[in-house]
């Protein structure tokens, strides 16, 4: 059965990148449609089972930790407790709002149709969309795929969505458990290490690589480790071996750095070692699509192998180098994409100016080189730092740790990276991400008032650091 229409572009899933894109088209006068699949309804996995659910629990594991301390603040509660039927159920409504006003209010707002169902893509000339009332066929001028990523497990290690779980499952617990090990340091794994140790569930990490957050630059990583460590046990150069179901739960053997083999016990274990790319049921296989390790190929520009036919998100590997799986990278391609199609220039995205937030305690952040890479690019590395306890107002917040770091080019003075640990660190780094879109220098940042006293106040401080200039409190 055909629609009847002929839309200018279809996008193919309704995440940050999908729904983000289809709107811009709209916005730029082009018809346009969104295929969905998902029965939980519109928003991809960072609305429905990713970035909003955790960080609805992560501000309540916030909320907690400074009331826990409430005495020192001059605030007498007695009894303190949480409810975790009340905690999901706010992450519940908060989602569930947000879902359904993208497609009664933007979706409508923006006269983009919604069709619900399997995809499957005939070029760019249709897509097949597969629902509860049969076969659609909707014709289109092109097509963007949006179609994001799901977890990924350990060969070996089958989540069964009881005792080992992934990303999916632990976001709908109906209790906090007594205690979790958690495979996987990078930020989701860790995000969920800093919620469920807040509410006092013992938490064991553990991560194969040297250090957690390990694509963050190396002294803000061990900067963010020491703290987090404070709330949980990590083993860092660690492998895991095996798991074993237990009738309480999990056993997880592991070789720790130093070669010790450890036997770990918790009754639950969260495997959070990535996540790949979703593709199954497109039709791929016949269109001239080219994948690289089950990802999506495109060009700078997104334009797959397949003429009329664009990828964005998780799902791509542009000119097969790495890619980051976030979500505003995703809708900065996405308006890309309908900007071209539309006729109108649009600058391919600078993937160095993509900035990182981990929303952990403490909060890590960081965009640009890290001190590594800028030296491995051969620059003449200059670095400024400044500590966040050397400020007012963090102690004044009750977060006195962590540190802001400046990495610039000694020769002329530009600004190559910014990285952080600290309290909103995730919310300060935006000035970063401005000053490396306009090629800022440090001067220019030592130049700009910062209000006191603020926390942005680091960021000043630790570009005046640079230069040996840091005033410290």
């Amino acid at each position: 059965m055909a629609n009847g229409e002929t839309f200018d572009v279809t996008v193919v899933g309704s995440g940050p990148g999908g729904y983000v894109a289809a709107i811009r088209a709209a916005q730029m006068g082009l018809k346009t449609a969104v295929v969905e699949r998902d029965p939980l309804g519109t928003g991809g996995t960072c609305l429905l089972r990713g970035c909003i659910p955790t960080k609805a629990l992560l501000h309540t594991a916030d909320v907690w930790e400074e009331m826990k301390h409430g005495k020192e603040l001059g605030i007498l509660a007695d009894n303190l407790r949480v409810d975790f039927g009340a905690v999901q159920a706010r992450k519940g409504r908060i989602v569930n709002r947000l879902s359904k006003g993208i497609e009664t209010y933007l979706f409508k707002k923006n006269k983009i149709t919604l069709f619900k169902g399997q995809g499957r893509i005939e070029g760019s000339k249709a897509v097949i969309v597969k629902g509860d009332q049969g076969e659609t066929r909707v014709a289109t001028k092109s097509v963007i795929l949006a179609t994001g990523s799901r977890p990924r497990s350990i060969p070996g290690i089958t989540p069964d969505g009881k005792s080992i779980i992934t990303s999916d499952e632990i976001l709908e617990l109906k209790e906090i458990p007594k205690s979790l090990i958690v495979i996987g340091a990078g930020a989701v794994g860790i995000e969920f290490a800093s919620i469920f140790a807040r509410f006092s569930t013992q938490v064991t990490v553990i991560e194969l690589l040297p250090r957690v957050l390990p694509l963050e630059d190396e002294e803000i990583s061990k900067e963010a480790q020491k703290v987090l460590a404070k709330h949980m046990t990590i083993f860092t150069g660690a492998r895991t071996e095996a798991v074993l179901k237990t009738a309480g739960g999990v056993e997880v053997a592991v070789k720790t750095e130093s070669g010790e083999s450890k036997s770990l016990t918790a009754e639950l274990l969260l495997v959070a070692v990535g996540r790949g790319p979703v593709t199954d049921g497109l039709g791929l296989e016949a269109t001239r699509i080219q994948m690289e390790r089950g990802y999506i190929r495109v060009d700078p520009k997104m334009q797959t192998a397949e003429p009329g036919v664009f990828a964005i998100g998780d799902v791509v590997t542009v000119d097969g180098k790495p890619h980051p799986a976030l979500a505003h990278v995703a809708s900065h391609e996405g308006i890309g994409v309908a900007e071209r199609l539309a006729g109108k220039h649009a600058e391919t995205l600078n993937y160095d100016q993509v900035p990182s937030a981990t929303y952990c305690w403490p909060e890590v952040a960081g965009v640009g080189l890290t001190e590594a890479e800028a030296k491995k690019r051969g620059y003449d590395v200059k670095v400024g730092r400044f500590p966040f306890p050397n400020l007012a107002k963090p102690r004044i917040v009750g977060q006195d740790f962590g540190l802001v770091k400046v990495v610039a080019d000694g020769k002329y003075d530009e600004v190559l990276g910014v990285h952080m640990v600290g309290p909103h660190a995730t919310d300060l780094i935006a000035e970063a991400c401005l000053g490396l879109r306009l090629e800022t220098t440090v001067e220019e940042i030592t130049r700009t008032i910062h209000p006191h006293p603020t926390l942005s106040e680091a960021m000043m401080q630790a570009a005046e650091g640079v230069y040996g200039h840091a005033i410290d409190a």
